[in-house]
């Protein structure tokens, strides 16, 4: 089929897509929220995100729930005070029968009593295996939040980086149209000196027409990875810092060996930490589950005063102090103790796959990640040089077709192998960078100090502009 065939339906696509980007991104205006935009760096979108987002906000809660258990737990082994009063008015009528017939007599007359009591546990198996079991819930809590916390850093990084992602594209692709135009500028010339052919001018059009196809599709995925980047730091962002060439210095992971990274991760991995204190938990719980068969003993001392106490001795007075000791044996439940037991029992082996299975899951990840970065840099370097050698295609095709040995189309497949270099280029810079990233978030380390490292490789732009490479 000829260009000449599908000409009309390329003018009308390209008319309908100009339509759909300005009607989209009068859309998108209208939803990006009043305030100014931000200066974000990848440190700055990192604090922000982990002030605005939900998840963190959930995990630190729960980090404070389990903490207040504690002291709760505690409660049960410490001693306990209670005091009671108690005052009542008295009407007794008395019957009495004798010889001379029945008297009644009435007497009226207020009692009252009061008592203070204290109880000291000294035997509690079931509440010193809560409060350990509770200060492992605390554990593994604090542990929750630190993963919810690497979880937010690997996701702003690929937002942040799918935006520099897409800056990169759109860059290329205006890049792309700046020099379509002037291939077919000099098509049009050449043809009106009588040089040139009209195929020159209907293949460059054509590229033209599919660049401005592909414009919009760059722009509408810039606009979602900015958006997804807004919804995660809690605001609009006005300028990114963006990959800066000259600091970008790739190396490989230290330590090399990918055995020493996943002995780190056994060592520091949250995720690990948290199952680890599941374990302890479920161990604990199954202590609990063997009190049922022990006994409990309490200290108690009371002292009481009481007035008027038997109706038999109207207005005495009593002070009673007593100490002793209470001790509970327990002799049968009907078996559910014993099923008990066997339950939590399950549940430590339940955590026990869940570790083993984890452990296997992030050697795979480490592994992905450790040869992002390795294989990732021997990928730099191939594509910067497929760019230098791009860049010299292009170069000898525009020469060329100036003096008539090389067509419109030839420069134009060399300005799209150009472009394609360079976006692979730049997404391999980025994957390195997400790479390292996610290899230490995998491994433990410290994320405050994973960002700073990654930050130190980028440089404060406008929106709308990309690092050449």
């Amino acid at each position: 089929m000829s260009y000449e065939s599908i000409r009309p339906l390329a003018h009308i696509f390209r008319a309908v897509a100009a339509t759909f980007f300005v009607a989209s991104m009068g859309a998108a205006q209208a939803q990006v929220p009043a305030s100014s935009p931000a200066r974000l760096d990848l440190q700055t979108a990192w604090t922000l995100a982990q002030q605005y987002d939900a998840q963190v906000r959930a995990a630190q809660s729960a980090v404070d729930i389990a903490r207040e258990r504690v002291p709760q737990a505690r409660a049960q082994m410490l001693p306990t005070v209670g005091a009671s009063f108690g005052r009542n008015w008295n009407n007794l009528d008395t019957k009495t029968q004798s010889e001379r017939g029945e008297s009644v007599s009435t007497n009226n007359y207020p009692s009252s009593n009061a008592a203070l009591t204290a109880r000291q546990p000294l035997y509690r198996p079931f509440a010193r295996a809560q409060l350990k079991q509770t200060e492992a819930q605390v554990t593994d809590a604090q542990a929750q939040l630190e993963r919810e916390q690497q979880n937010l850093l690997s996701r702003l990084a690929e937002a942040y980086f799918n935006v520099l992602l897409s800056l990169e594209q759109r860059s290329l692709t205006a890049a792309q149209k700046s020099a379509t135009l002037a291939q077919l500028d000099a098509a049009r010339r050449l043809l009106a000196a009588g040089a040139g052919v009209r195929t020159d001018i209907d293949d460059a059009q054509a590229r033209l027409d599919l660049l401005l196809a592909q414009e919009l599709e760059v722009e509408q995925q810039l606009q979602f990875a900015q958006r997804q980047l807004e919804t995660m730091v809690g605001q609009p962002v006005g300028s990114l810092a963006a990959l800066d060439v000259s600091r970008f210095a790739p190396a490989g992971p230290q330590p090399s060996a990918l055995e020493a990274w996943i002995e780190r991760a056994k060592q520091g991995s949250p995720e690990l930490a948290a199952l680890r204190a599941q374990r302890e938990a479920a161990r604990l719980e199954v202590d609990k589950a063997k009190t049922g068969h022990l006994p409990t003993a309490d200290l108690q001392a009371q002292w009481s005063r009481s007035k008027s106490d038997s109706v038999n001795a109207i207005d005495t007075r009593y002070l009673n102090r007593t100490i002793g000791f209470s001790v509970q044996v327990p002799l049968y439940a009907g078996g559910s103790v014993n099923a008990q037991t066997r339950q939590a029992a399950a549940g430590v082996d339940r955590v026990d796959a869940q570790i083993d299975a984890t452990e296997r899951d992030l050697q795979l990840r480490l592994m992905r990640e450790h040869r992002g970065m390795t294989e990732g840099i021997l990928r730099v370097r191939a594509y910067e040089q497929a760019v230098r050698s791009a860049e010299q295609s292009v170069t000898s095709n525009r020469r060329s077709f100036e003096g008539g040995r090389r067509t419109t189309l030839d420069v134009i497949a060399a300005q799209t192998q150009l472009a394609a270099a360079q976006r692979d280029l730049a997404q391999a810079r980025l994957a390195y960078l997400l790479s390292s990233l996610r290899l230490s978030v995998l491994a433990g380390d410290d994320a405050d100090a994973t960002v700073r490292s990654v930050n130190a490789a980028l440089a404060v732009l406008p929106v709308g502009t990309a690092p050449r490479p």
